[in-house]
């Protein structure tokens, strides 16, 4: 990274809503809180008088058990986008290519871009069939922000073996993968694991995430992350958070039953894609509407949604996350979508903005 690569970069769009008075369907975080996380953040308040412990073994520990990999190839970082910019940053060199699934989260390109590379854009549904021949790195998002797309283990494994063979790198970003019951990739030869615990567990402001990568590529990660580089706070209540198995399984299914429902009842208006994810992308192309106008429509009932056309190849098209069922049932009423609750719903019980 450079002046010259920062200078006149825009920020990429995102979802979420600080409106108080909006339900907010625009970003994927969960609406339910892993039991004794504010009693876990608060208690750390002490502790973080002094500076985190350098490794924080705690954290990594947890996350090592988390997803099923060795302690020793876990580096903790503020959040999923740090483990992206740190392996981006290791990998890619000014005038590097790197090929990346589109349409897909917008930070990959940019953060090529702020390294001097070049993006080289594929089918987010094709990416696994993509040559990564000549390429510096390869990205992967399982399951994939905005579409849901997931691939199989072995689909996974082979891409990554074809990585390795003509020395590309691959990082595979799995902010979703907890939602899944499909084991992570961590611990693989050639690949950097990228993980959130912002979207699982309904936590985005506490900022802790954290790479895997095994051999070189981890002692790279580890020797090149800066002390300190999480919080006292955001290491405890992570660890709290990874060990919460019933809430992840509870969590895991209310997910899975509430996105069938809401993909059935949206496919009657809209055109729905297969979601592997804790949200849905649909098509507004065929219900005489635009998306300015499902989104701001949505708005006036109360209802945040997400323009999904700030994506890259993407003209026609908005996202939702999958809340709980209550909830689900305004974002029905908002789109107009026959079978939803009455606008009665509104005064249910359920708050405005977005419940953490």
């Amino acid at each position: 990274m450079n002046l010259d690569s920062a200078l006149g970069l825009d920020r990429e769009p995102h979802g979420s809503s600080d409106d108080p008075d909006l339900l907010d369907f625009s970003a994927n975080t969960t609406p339910e809180l892993p039991p004794g996380v504010e009693a876990a953040y608060r208690e750390a308040f002490a502790a973080a008088r002094s500076y985190p412990a350098e490794p924080p073994a705690a954290f990594i520990a947890a996350a090592a058990d988390y997803v099923d990999c060795d302690p020793d190839a876990v580096v903790p970082t503020p959040g999923g986008l740090a483990a992206i910019r740190a392996a981006i940053g290791l990998a890619v060199d000014p005038g590097d290519t790197v090929l990346l699934p589109a349409p897909s989260f917008g930070e990959y390109a940019r953060e090529v871009r702020l390294q001097g590379g070049e993006s080289a854009f594929v089918a987010a549904d094709a990416v696994l069939d993509a040559d990564p021949t000549g390429h510096a790195l390869a990205v992967v998002c399982a399951p994939n922000n905005p579409t849901g797309t997931d691939y199989e283990r072995a689909e996974l494994e082979r891409f990554a073996a074809r990585c390795r063979a003509v020395d590309t790198t691959l990082l595979v970003d799995e902010a979703f993968r907890g939602f899944t019951d499909r084991p992570s990739l961590a611990g693989t030869e050639g690949v950097v694991v990228a993980r959130s615990l912002t979207k699982l567990f309904g936590l985005p402001g506490i900022r802790a995430g954290f790479a895997v990568a095994p051999g070189e590529l981890g002692a790279a990660l580890a020797s090149a992350r800066r002390p300190w580089n999480v919080s006292v706070p955001a290491l405890a209540t992570g660890a709290h958070c990874m060990r919460q198995t019933a809430f992840i399984r509870a969590t895991r299914e209310r997910v899975s039953a509430e996105r069938s429902r809401l993909a059935a009842a949206l496919s009657e208006r809209f055109d729905v894609e297969s979601s592997n994810a804790p949200f849905l992308l649909f098509d507004v192309t065929d219900c005489e509407r635009s998306v300015d106008r499902v989104v701001a429509d949505a708005r006036e009932r109360g209802v945040a949604v997400r323009d999904a056309t700030t994506f890259r190849g993407l003209d026609a098209h908005v996202r939702v996350a999958v809340r709980r069922p209550a909830e689900n049932d305004r974002l029905l009423a908002a789109l107009g979508v026959d079978g939803a609750a009455d606008d009665g719903a509104a005064d249910d019980g359920i708050p405005g903005g977005t419940d953490v």
